[in-house]
């Protein structure tokens, strides 16, 4: 192999761009050729490929988002689609290809290899961390620090107004990223997609908090939450009990941004160099995780098959330290 290429795809994390660094040091570490794919497979199809050098990756580590910018592309979901990715691959020489995404991005690596021989590595980049395969993924230490972050400031202002505050945390349909934002947070109550919930139920845990003398309340909701986003649930509560004025706080895309932290940027750089590495040794459709500290490599299809589910002893920490 002489020539591998490296895209982001779907939303952005923090820690992206120490990973775009890391394949391109270590690629030219190892005399490989690189080049760096724009926009995802959207650059792919429409052949937005530029090479990348030690120096095009100068000073990014501590960057949020991606120096090669991402999106989400439904001409890669058709046949035609990726044949056009797989012939601008061919005319650059790209022998294998580095995906650095969630389990949408992998779908569309393993299409690659699957009908067209692409080499396709994939390293876990969602600040969800819901991919099967590895125990972390590439954001979601940064996304995590930046809700308990909101967390604590919105907590000031519920403690000195004696409030209700629900505050939603991003995660799609996984509740890891809620669940621990509460458990480090402080917070009374969260409400996530992997336990059932309901409105009735919170409302009957927030009395009983407020007859042992709780004044203030912290609500931590899954924006997957099946009682609904945390503003349906403040109407709800309004609606059926005494709580009629939640105040409510969307952390929203705050958490996907910012300065990436050590752990994101360390994880990040192992990630990209064991890509590499894999690549070199002939593997493929194969993503790159950790587990237990160590660097291993799984099918990309686990990612959606064995999706990261928080140990249910998480739930009822939450609950004994509310």
């Amino acid at each position: 192999m002489k020539h591998i290429g490296v895209l982001t795809s779907g939303g952005d994390s923090p820690g992206m761009n120490a990973a775009i660094r890391a394949v391109v040091r270590a690629a030219h570490h190892y005399g490989l050729q690189v080049s760096g794919i724009e926009r995802g497979y959207q650059g792919l199809i429409h052949n937005h490929v530029r090479p990348m050098d030690r120096r095009s990756v100068s000073g990014i580590i501590n960057l949020g988002g991606t120096i090669l910018h991402t999106a989400r592309c439904m001409e890669f979901l058709e046949p035609e689609g990726r044949a056009r990715a797989a012939e601008t691959l061919a005319r650059h020489d790209i022998e294998g290809l580095v995906v650095i995404g969630g389990d949408g991005s992998y779908r569309g690596a393993m299409k690659l290899h699957e009908e067209h021989g692409i080499r396709c590595i994939g390293l876990p980049g969602t600040i969800d961390n819901d991919i099967g395969g590895t125990n972390f993924t590439i954001g979601y230490d940064t996304a995590l620090n930046t809700a308990i972050e909101a967390i604590d400031r919105i907590r000031d202002t519920a403690a000195s107004h004696d409030r209700i505050f629900l505050v939603e945390v991003m995660g799609r349909n996984s509740g890891y990223l809620a669940m621990m934002s509460a458990i480090a947070g402080g917070a009374e109550e969260v409400l996530v997609p992997e336990t059932e919930s309901s409105v009735e139920g919170l409302i009957e845990r927030l009395r009983a908090g407020a007859a042992k003398g709780k004044t203030s309340h912290i609500v931590v909701i899954a924006e997957g939450e099946e009682c609904g986003s945390a503003t349906d649930v403040a109407e709800k509560l309004a609606q059926k009990s005494e709580f009629t004025d939640p105040k409510v706080t969307v952390i929203g895309h705050l958490q996907r941004g910012g300065s990436p932290t050590a752990f994101d940027r360390i994880l990040a750089s192992r990630f990209g160099v064991r890509a590499v590495e894999a690549l070199r040794a002939g593997e493929t459709g194969v993503m790159v995780g950790v587990r237990g500290n160590q660097m291993i490599l799984s099918p990309l299809s686990d990612a959606w098959e064995q999706h990261t589910r928080f140990d249910p002893s998480f739930t009822e920490l939450a609950r004994i330290l509310s």
